[in-house]
């Protein structure tokens, strides 16, 4: 198992030093580096991250304003040199904070720290009980509960997505990659970066286009073959 990671630091010289420590770190990898969180977000967006090192004095949008607007982020390590923001961080539940300049000792005790509460993550969500079959989320001030089998299709809208349902639509704010990863793999799939399908409640496929109800929904073009395998298995009667 590697953590994939990435680095949000507007200094070169602090990549280039991360990067260093990162590769020598053999369960972590990787997967990319922005100058600013803005660019950041594109990289949570397109890909499944584990862990980020966050710097916190940038261009245009802090590391602490980073997190106070960002709903669903993946383990936070804070790599920085002003050590005064070091409560507001915890309170933002970073993983820990590194003050600048800060020891490859210090950043693999930091890193094996992560390691571990990924590790627990993983463990507790395989004890969850098989009745449990619903999730809760907030949605117009109201805590709703949205079973498994009522959800139609998850769709993303900037930064909030819309949970279509048997009963209606919800609009909440979290992202894709967050409702994803809370939603049984064997029920759902991700056909698109900008949405997800009950496999249960497709009723026909047409060309890349998914039928649920009367929705059309689009399967990503680089992920058809795979998405397509998914959805029919075995299923698919032949002559």
């Amino acid at each position: 198992m590697k953590l994939k990671s990435i680095i949000v630091d507007d200094e070169p010289v602090a990549r280039k030093l991360l990067q260093e420590y990162i590769e020598d770190i053999s369960f972590l990898e990787l997967a990319g580096q922005a100058d600013n969180p803005l660019k950041a977000q594109t990289l949570l967006n397109n890909e499944t991250i584990d862990l980020i090192f966050l710097d916190i004095n940038m261009p245009k949008l802090t590391g602490i304003e980073f997190l106070r607007t960002s709903a669903s982020l993946p383990m936070v390590i804070m790599t920085t040199a002003y050590a005064e923001h070091a409560l507001d961080g915890f309170i933002l539940d970073v993983l820990d904070y590194l003050v600048k300049p800060f020891s490859f000792e210090r950043f693999l005790k930091a890193c094996n720290k992560a390691k571990e509460y990924h590790e627990l993550k993983l463990q507790a969500s395989k004890k969850l009980p098989v009745e449990q079959n619903y999730f809760f989320v907030k949605c117009n001030g109201r805590i709703e509960k949205v079973y498994y089998g009522e959800l139609l299709f998850v769709e993303a809208m900037l930064n909030y997505v819309t949970l279509h349902t048997t009963n209606g639509k919800m609009i909440v704010y979290l992202t894709v990659k967050g409702i994803m990863e809370s939603l049984p793999a064997d029920s759902f799939i991700k056909v698109h970066k900008s949405f997800i399908v009950n496999l249960q409640k497709i009723s026909s496929i047409e060309g890349n286009i998914i039928h649920i109800g009367r929705a059309e929904i689009p399967i990503s073009q680089n992920s058809q073959e795979d998405v397509m395998k998914t959805i029919l298995k075995d299923k698919l009667l032949k002559r």
